[in-house]
Order: C-alpha cells, then structure tokens, then sequence
C-alpha cells in the first residue's frame, strides 16, 4: 500500500474465485526461485546481558505481469557490533516506491546505518542519534544524484542496545515482537503504520495542505467531501492517498517516508516514530518487515507462522512463501516481500527489572528544514499504556 502515484496498487475487485488461479491467470507461484535472496541463519552474542540473537533474512523480487524486468525495490541491513560494541546491533528493512524506489531504497539502507555507527552520542542518547540520522539521511538522498521528487522508500528499524530496542519507524512497514504470555504467544507491534487512516497522520498533513482521497474520489466515482475511509484492513483496496492542491500526484499512501521532495511539500516527512523496548525472558523474538508482507497477514498471523518454526530461516520461508500465495490469490501480481526475523535466546531475569512487557516512547528531537512535528508513538495493540520517559 505504500506505493504511489495513482492505482499502482493494480487492485483488481471485479476478479471472481473462479479466475483467480495461479495457473489460469498464468502467474508463477511462489516456488520459482527466480529474484529470491536468503541469508542463512547467523547468531551474534549480546554479552553485556548474556543472551544470544539468532536471525535470518529472506527478499523476494515482486511479481508484476506488465513489468517482468522491475527490480526489486526493497533492501534490508543488517550490521552487527556497531562501533565495534559487541552489544549493539541493528536490522532494518527499507520498501522504495516510485520510478527511483530501489534506488531510494538502497542508499538510505546504507547511509543510515553509516550515519548512526559514526554518531558519538549512539550509545549516551540512541534517540537523539535515531533521529537525526534519519533527517540527515534524507537530506544527503536530496543532495545525491537520486531524483527524489517522486521516489523514496518506507524504514522500519530496529537498534538493539544490550537487552533494549529502540525501533524507529517511517512509512507503512512493521516490526512486531512475540510476547509468552501464559499459554498464548501474543503479537505485540512495535511500530504502528503511518497513514491518513490514522486520525493524528490525517489532521497532520492537512495542516501542510494535502488533499486526502482515495483513488475512486479522485476519479469522481465517490464523493470527495467524504473524509472518513474505516479502517486499514477492510479498506485497504482504495486507500487514502496524499494531492497536492491542485494536481493528480504524488498520491502516497503513506505520511512518512525518506525522500519524495514534492510530497514533502504537503506533509509527508522523515521523521521517525520511536519506542523503546526493554527486553525480558517473555520476549520469544522480533520480526522486521516490509508490507509486503503484512498487506494480506495481520501481525498475530505472522508470528503463529514464526512459533512454528525453530530455525528463523525456515520461518522467512514460510511466511514469505504465504504472503506470496495470498497476494496472487487476490491480485494480479505480488509486492515485492522482505523479511527479518531475529529469536532472543537465553535471556534470564537476572539484571532485568520487570518480566512484564513493556513499550515506551518520548518526543523525538526534531530538525530539518521544514517545521517537522515530534514524532510520538500511539498505544500499540496487546501492550500496556505508553508512559513517557524523561
């Protein structure tokens, strides 16, 4: 949904069950390796708190029956020991969209990473540091020879700082972490998705003068004075979208991202939403991902498909492999897919204040050349109230 510019999105509602076959519609299925690129599984020691992350990656190239040669326009890093500190990792997946997406994509993927390991005030301040590498990040891809005027790519990332996360989120794509609770294994989400569905985002970019409709009002097929579209899951086929006043583009679908210097103009900024996690025994792991995957398979969904698996690498497999399966059950083509999934293995009570689960966020420090809105992230669904944090 975090594709631009009109109905990119390729929606088709009029496809009826009995068309809707892999084979009929002559679409490849998900065992065509072809664009698939898998890291096996890794592990990397978090010695301060004497526990082990275990992790694998998987991205597979989108299936466009118009566009055979379209690159794959997500990319994803993975940098441990950052600052050569054996307790400080990171893992983020980037989603670019527009003409120059991969392109986006793939420089923000490695100048943010650089940024952050060549910040002095990481560790004293990992807030701080978090968003003023992504204002940064995205004015050196507006100095770059990228044209972003209409391209630009989602984040989502997440900075392990001993037995902390800070996840730092721009875009529609997500993080979630699974949570023991009881006998249940519950998805908690550690990003929420920045779109006009959200009534913040919405009142946001109207203040920038943004035009907010959805395709169909746009086309004149539904009524444009009528500004209220449900929910993100029941109408996600025709989402709202980002005009400018007076013009038939960008149309985002997002309200944050890092480049697109023309929706920039009506809101859409880098500034990244932030929460902190402090890790206990009851967090079983963490999945990163573009929406790709999380289109058609809800967070409590993706991480039953990851409790199944021991091996996280297995897990991508099988989760990617699901996500493409149901994309061209109910579209004409796939988006393209990425996905990270990290486990906590051994981490005890011992040095741990509290084993209940906890999520908090504070105001990020903002800057830029616009006036950029601190970023403070909403209450996530299964987790107690945000408190603020001093």
């Amino acid at each position: 949904m975090g594709c631009a510019h009109g109905k990119c999105c390729n929606r088709d509602s009029s496809t009826s069950d009995e068309d809707a076959g892999h084979h009929q519609r002559g679409i490849r299925p998900y065992k065509n390796k072809d664009g698939l690129t898998q890291r096996s599984l890794e592990l990397v020691h978090v010695p301060s708190h004497n526990f082990t992350l275990q992790y694998s990656s998987l991205t597979q190239h989108g299936y466009y029956p118009d566009k055979t040669d379209r690159e794959n326009q997500d990319s994803f890093c993975i940098k441990t020991q950052i600052q050569g500190n054996p307790n400080v990792h990171f893992f983020g997946v980037f989603d670019g969209h527009g003409q120059y997406g991969a392109q986006c994509s793939n420089f923000v993927k490695d100048k943010l990473v650089e940024i952050l390991s060549s910040d002095p005030t990481l560790l004293d301040d990992p807030l701080k540091a978090y968003n003023s590498a992504f204002l940064a990040t995205n004015s050196e891809l507006r100095d770059s020879e990228i044209d972003d005027a209409l391209s630009g790519t989602t984040a989502i990332t997440v900075l392990v700082v001993g037995d902390t996360l800070h996840v730092a989120n721009v875009g529609d794509s997500r993080a979630v972490i699974a949570v023991k609770d009881g006998d249940r294994i519950l998805a908690e989400d550690l990003s929420v998705d920045q779109t006009p569905f959200r009534k913040d985002e919405y009142d946001r970019v109207k203040l920038f003068g943004a035009r907010v409709l959805s395709v169909d009002q746009v086309e004149g097929l539904k009524d444009p004075d009528i500004q209220h579209w449900g929910d993100e899951e029941s109408h996600g086929g025709d989402p709202p979208r980002l005009w400018v006043p007076n013009g038939m583009y960008p149309g985002t679908a997002f309200t944050r991202s890092v480049g697109d210097s023309t929706a920039e103009k009506i809101g859409v900024i880098a500034v990244p939403e932030i929460s902190i996690v402090r890790l206990t025994p009851s967090h079983l792991f963490f999945v990163v991902a573009s929406d790709g995957v999380f289109e058609f398979l809800s967070s409590q969904t993706v991480v039953n498909m990851a409790t199944a698996y021991k091996d996280p690498s297995d897990a991508c497999t099988a989760i990617a492999g699901d996500s493409y399966k149901r994309w061209l059950e109910l579209e004409n083509r796939t988006d393209d897919i990425t996905i990270i999934i990290v486990q906590i293995k051994g981490l005890s009570n011992s040095g741990v204040g509290t084993t209940d689960s906890e999520v908090h966020s504070r105001p990020c420090q903002t800057g830029g050349s616009m006036n950029q809105s601190a970023a403070i992230v909403p209450p996530l669904m299964h987790q107690r109230p945000l408190e603020s944090i001093s």
